[in-house]
């Protein structure tokens, strides 16, 4: 399973920093979206 990372890993290494941004992105959108009604 190790190595399955590994090949993963280096086959997408150039769009893996990409995708973390993304998925921080959405995370701090749905946050915000969850504390929005409160500050209101």
């Amino acid at each position: 399973m190790l190595t399955e990372i590994r090949t993963v890993y280096k086959r997408s290494s150039e769009t893996i920093l990409e995708d973390a941004m993304g998925a921080g992105a959405l995370l701090v959108m749905m946050a915000a979206a969850l504390y929005l009604p409160n500050f209101i």
